[in-house]
């Protein structure tokens, strides 16, 4: 059997030397220079609606929405729906609000590849015509045999020259529903000796009895995503197809469709596509984790989804600011998932007030405060906003603090309270722990009896005495009950997975992805909080209100990302280096 012949080398691909993370912006300004296409920049974010969009989606929307934007150009949303087994209106609409919540519009230009059904059916007739398409009757694992390895060609099939009577006959009688699923095709004829599989006659059309989420029963047959996508782009004049590298080894193919149908010629370019540390990103993984239950759905707060992320706490500027930040390169790899949740950090810290919330409650009893009485205390509500002003917050004899802010025998540097220890009440006073109450029978400690210094009213003793430790409380009468949700990465990171366990994305799923805590303390201002409203938890982390399970009655907080920032010091440590 002969070897495969080498491809002859591809035309219209950036430079080599193009790796900086602008090389398609680059590309698309010389495009620009030279009045291609008239200067006209058109771009389209292509989605399959067989799930729901993921971070790595977000890269591509604002790739190809922001290149169009910046270039005074169109960005089309179209979705590439050629497989009705595997997609739902639901996702259609997903997707659509996902777009519009990182904050693009695609007014009137929303498009599906099946608006084209009835073009590309043409086109398959006329590559028919001119020899360059035929039935075959080969099962799907014949054609994977026939189709040859990389380092050995293929095999034509028997039935690769029937002739053109023949082939539109059968092609007809596949339109008409007259043969059953599985038992012909459409390939086009190419090169079953060709370097690249992809030019191996490709399937362009099989048969799939099945309804359509919008075209109905109208179709029995449906294109392949190969036959689809490119000709999809030249139908809308897209003048820059940006992709992600696995489609670089089919640029070839959709050239040869624009060469044999004569059509706009749109030009692809390949982009790594994202890779993030103690991520899934893989549509069929996160589908196996919904249908499997290992998750509660697509807007898991663990799952990388972009509807999981808005539930979580993100903010659209937040994503929109990681994907700036990655660039876009030529060559695959793995960014670290601490940016993105840099990014984050840095967007809630200017725009997230500042709240106190008490997650597992222990009770103190100020025995010198009057029983029955209250007093409200001002407290800054964002440190870095000057805009956000203060609250008011009530403080009475009877609060919560955080049980791990005791310790009945304090290490040597624990400088929160411990008996005998004075601590600052943050915006409040300072206390001092005088008796330790604990259950008769477990032996736990219940409830703390304390002092305070009244003249200490706002964290500063008029003496001018200092104390190491400043803790968060919430007033147990105005106390709001509330549900809080401690979420972490989904997987574990990648030093702790086994070599067994790396074969099985399951295997390395972290048990310790989701805490539930109830019974938790939070201040009276957050009571009735508007779903997805996000807040700092006083030296908690953010937190975010679910805009699934939270009511009005019942109170529940997902924790979107903790205060502690390793890019920040990564960053720090590179700035120090550098200098």
């Amino acid at each position: 059997m002969s070897k495969p012949k080498p491809d002859s080398p591809d035309t219209g691909n950036e430079p080599e030397s193009q790796t900086t993370s602008n090389f398609i912006r680059s590309i698309i300004d010389q495009d620009v220079a030279v009045g291609k296409h008239g200067g006209r920049v058109h771009t389209r974010f292509p989605p399959e609606p067989n799930g729901y969009l993921h971070i790595g989606h977000a890269k591509s929307i604002c790739l190809n929405f922001g290149l169009a934007a910046d270039h005074g150009g169109l960005c089309n949303l179209r979705f590439d729906d050629t497989n009705p087994i595997k997609e739902e209106a639901e996702y259609v609409e997903a997707i659509k609000e996902d777009v519009r919540w990182l904050g693009f519009d695609w007014e009137d230009r929303e498009y599906y590849a099946s608006d084209y059904f009835g073009q590309l059916h043409e086109w398959a007739v006329e590559l028919i015509r001119k020899g360059k398409a035929y039935v075959d009757d080969l099962t799907a694992e014949e054609i994977r045999q026939y189709r040859g390895t990389l380092t050995e060609a293929g095999k034509e099939s028997p039935y690769r020259d029937r002739t053109v009577e023949e082939n539109l006959a059968l092609f007809e009688s596949m339109r008409a529903g007259e043969l059953a699923d599985g038992s012909k095709v459409l390939r086009a004829k190419i090169d079953m000796a060709a370097g690249n599989l992809n030019m191996r006659d490709p399937v362009l059309y099989r048969i799939l009895h099945a309804s359509h989420h919008r075209t109905g029963d109208d179709w029995c047959i449906y294109p392949m995503y190969d036959f689809a996508h490119g000709q999809s782009d030249s139908i809308e004049k897209i003048t820059h197809s940006l992709c992600t590298l696995e489609f670089e080894d089919h640029r070839p193919l959709y050239d040869w469709f624009i060469r044999e149908l004569d059509i706009f010629p749109s030009r692809q370019i390949e982009f790594a596509r994202l890779n993030l540390s103690q991520t899934v990103l893989s549509k069929r993984k996160l589908k196996q984790l919904v249908d499997e239950g290992l998750v509660s759905g697509w807007d898991d707060p663990r799952m990388p989804t972009i509807s999981a992320l808005r539930r979580r706490g993100y903010t659209p500027e937040s994503i929109r600011d990681f994907a700036d930040r990655i660039g876009v390169a030529k060559a695959d790899s793995t960014v670290d998932v601490a940016l993105l949740e840099h990014c984050l950090r840095v967007d809630l810290n200017k725009r997230a007030p500042r709240v106190m919330a008490v997650l597992e409650p222990l009770k103190v009893v100020i025995e010198n405060y009057p029983e029955g009485e209250s007093e409200l205390l001002e407290a800054v509500n964002n440190p870095e906003d000057p805009e956000a002003g203060s609250r008011q917050i009530p403080f009475s004899r009877e609060l919560w603090i955080e049980k791990n802010d005791f310790r009945e025998e304090a290490p040597k540097k624990y400088f929160r309270l411990a008996p005998g220890r004075e601590v600052r009440l943050r915006y409040g006073f300072f206390i001092t722990c005088q008796e330790v109450v604990k259950d008769e029978t477990t032996g736990e400690v219940v409830e703390l009896r304390c002092t305070y210094d009244p003249e200490t009213r706002g964290g500063y003793a008029p003496d001018g005495r200092k104390v190491r430790g400043t803790i968060h409380w919430v007033s147990a009468a105005e106390a709001v009950n509330a549900e809080v949700r401690l979420y972490d990465h989904l997987l574990k990171p990648a030093d702790e997975v086994k070599a067994d366990q790396a074969k099985d994305f399951k295997a390395s799923l972290n048990p310790d992805s989701l805490k539930v805590l109830t019974g938790c303390k939070v201040e009276p201002s957050l009571e009735g909080a508007a779903r997805e409203s996000r807040f700092q938890f006083e030296r908690q982390g953010y937190f975010c209100v679910d805009n699934r399970d939270s009511s009005p009655d019942h109170l529940v907080f997902n924790r979107t990302v903790t205060l502690r920032d390793t890019w920040a010091k990564i960053e720090k440590a590179q700035r120090q280096a550098s200098a």
